[in-house]
């Protein structure tokens, strides 16, 4: 059974730099594709970024585009989200979830079969 811990979320200012984690534990991350979802207060869930387990290929959000950057170090079973010129419509709690092999429709969530907790990210001078 996999399981996923997000961490590194936390308050910083807009402008500012968070890297959140999602550790793995229970199986290799190596045979899973990951994605990233938030979901801010009164707002429907959103899939921001997503990693292939098949060929690494990366996807991203519109909103987070250019911002965000996902990575994975199967060595550490974990997976990265670098978040860049975070804004205050940034906040929100960032999920991580796993399944496998790999979906056309990530965003959606509805395949994904293992996710973490959540880690609160709030933007805020």
């Amino acid at each position: 059974q996999l399981q996923l811990v997000e961490s590194g979320g936390g308050l910083v200012q807009p402008g500012g730099s968070l890297r959140l984690s999602c550790a793995a534990s229970g199986s290799s991350l190596a045979y899973y594709s990951i994605g990233w979802f938030r979901q801010a207060p009164g707002k429907e869930r959103e899939g921001i970024s997503y990693i292939s387990s098949r060929d690494g290929s990366t996807y991203y959000a519109d909103s987070v585009k250019g911002r965000f950057t996902i990575s994975r170090d199967n060595a550490q079973n974990t997976v990265y989200l670098q978040m860049n010129s975070l804004q205050p419509e940034d906040t929100a709690v960032y999920y991580c979830a796993a399944e496998t092999p790999f979906s056309s429709s990530w965003y959606l969530g509805y395949d994904m079969d293992y996710w973490g907790k959540g880690t609160l990210v709030t933007v805020s001078s």
